[in-house]
């Protein structure tokens, strides 16, 4: 997966230093950051497909930073590293988003071998995340009345059904459903119930997912 971009957060230059170097030698492009302070002043939006944070750094730490990252749209999975690993920094490190638990010093192979898995989750969250946002972009387009016709659909009620529901007639839910499967890009109620059940698995299958 080389040209994807890696961020290592790490406020000890020589750790910093030597990461850099393996992962550039891998084809990656990677930034360095000696606090998660300085990452955070790139701004929300930094395109990167993974992160390798140092869990004690002077100033914010990196459960802090996982824990502000965790609020934005999409974070990138991470990696955390520490000298002084233990079971509930662990725990709470992976419950914020983090792959793995690493602790110093690493064997390179090790690494490596973590950080293709970290971007292959981040293609995978990615793909997750652009499909939440296709969905909830269709949904956005239906009026209030097609969302209450859509629900009812889902239901499995009948357009008579539908048209005594909701006191319209039936050329008006005719209508309707019709207006609600082009705007959700589907054909049937088959098609728009597997494609609201896939939405909603990517919104609690994980992180992606941001998360």
């Amino acid at each position: 997966m080389t040209g994807k971009r890696l961020a290592i957060v790490d406020d000890d230059a020589a750790v910093r230093q030597a990461l850099i170097w393996l992962l550039d030698g891998q084809g990656y492009q990677v930034s360095g950051f000696d606090s998660a302070e300085e990452f955070l002043a790139t701004g929300p939006d930094t395109g990167f497909n993974g992160l390798i944070v140092d869990l004690r750094m002077s100033g914010m730490s990196g459960i802090m930073l996982l824990e502000r990252l965790a609020g934005l749209d999409y974070c990138p999975p991470a990696i955390m590293l520490t000298a002084h690993g233990d079971v509930p920094h662990a725990v709470a490190a992976i419950k914020l988003g983090a792959l793995d638990f690493m602790e110093k010093p690493f064997d390179d192979e090790v690494l490596l071998s973590r950080v293709e898995k970290m971007l292959l989750q981040d293609e995978s969250n990615r793909a997750s995340h652009g499909r939440r946002q296709r969905v909830g972009s269709m949904l956005a387009q239906l009026t209030e009345r097609e969302k209450e016709v859509m629900q009812l659909i889902l239901l499995g009620k009948l357009n008579k059904q539908i048209a005594e529901e909701l006191s319209i007639s039936m050329k008006t839910v005719e209508v309707h459903r019709a207006r609600v499967f082009e705007k959700m890009g589907v054909k049937s109620a088959v098609e728009l119930a597997g494609l609201l059940a896939a939405s909603k698995a990517d919104t609690t299958g994980g992180r992606g997912d941001g998360h």
